[in-house]
């Protein structure tokens, strides 16, 4: 058998205590704000205005994360414990439906609705970069992990992880996840730099991030469920986004020949 034992949570700075799911969140957050402000030039987007958006969409994203982990983890949370991040509770969907509505309160403000489509191109590759490295926050939180892991020949990292609390080892999806991420994150840069239509590069990554959460998600062991109905809610979500992906690429290719047709015919 591999011998392993737990990763800290972690550290102390004198008496304060910094998490690494915290701090791992925390560089996920500013990369994403670097890359976004890099992608933005090629789309026309000023950097302030990144900067701008960075600071509406970030607490928007935390919120949602939060809130939907409330919604759907039966525990019975008081009103106060709804703010106790510290004991942990945030989901990514959550995440992203907050970081979409924090988009819609920019345009909003800048009284532009036509740059959503374009925003959300740029945003989406920032997302799947940040869901790659949080990942790795939920290997020192020990959390996120999948089946029980019982033949010795498979108990080693990174297929499986050990986790102290159950002295046993399981499937370490939260790692397969980050692989999964960090591969979509060399795609949707790809089609960014490659095809400039509004909102090819959001499509790609609803139904890249989709199929992977969808096939990983049916593996973890500490899923959200809808109610007592059995049905895993980030995998129901998951093949949502593929379907709605899918749509997005039809529409836009019917577009293109329609247009392409009147074209021709002028």
């Amino acid at each position: 058998m591999y011998l392993y034992t737990a990763p800290p949570d972690g550290f102390y700075i004198g008496d304060f205590e910094i998490k690494f799911y915290g701090l791992i969140m925390s560089i996920a957050m500013l990369v994403g704000i670097l890359l976004a402000c890099k992608l933005a030039k090629k789309r026309g987007i000023k950097s302030d205005d990144i900067l701008l958006l960075a600071i509406i969409i970030l607490p928007c994203a935390v919120v949602g994360a939060r809130l939907y982990y409330c919604i759907f983890y039966d525990h019975g949370y008081t009103f106060w414990e709804l703010f106790d991040l510290r004991q942990g509770g945030l989901a990514i969907y959550g995440g992203v439906i907050g970081g979409l509505i924090g988009l819609i309160i920019f345009c909003a403000i800048k009284r532009n609705f036509k740059i959503l489509g374009t925003l959300c191109d740029i945003c989406v590759p920032c997302l799947i970069l940040g869901q790659a490295l949080g990942r790795w926050g939920n290997f020192f939180n020990q959390e996120a992990y999948g089946n029980l892991v019982t033949n010795e020949n498979l108990q080693w990292f990174p297929y499986a992880v050990y986790i102290e609390d159950q002295q046993a080892w399981y499937q370490a999806t939260f790692f397969y996840e980050s692989v999964w991420n960090l591969i979509g994150l060399a795609v949707l840069l790809k089609v960014y730099y490659t095809y400039e239509s509004t909102g090819t590069t959001t499509a790609t990554y609803l139904i890249w991030y989709g199929i992977g959460r969808a096939f990983i998600e049916g593996l973890r062991s500490d899923s959200l469920y809808i109610g007592n109905s059995g049905i895993r809610v980030s995998q129901l979500l998951s093949v949502l986004l593929v379907i709605a992906g899918i749509v997005i690429l039809v529409v836009k290719y019917i577009k293109k020949k329609s247009g392409e047709k009147n074209g021709e015919k002028v």
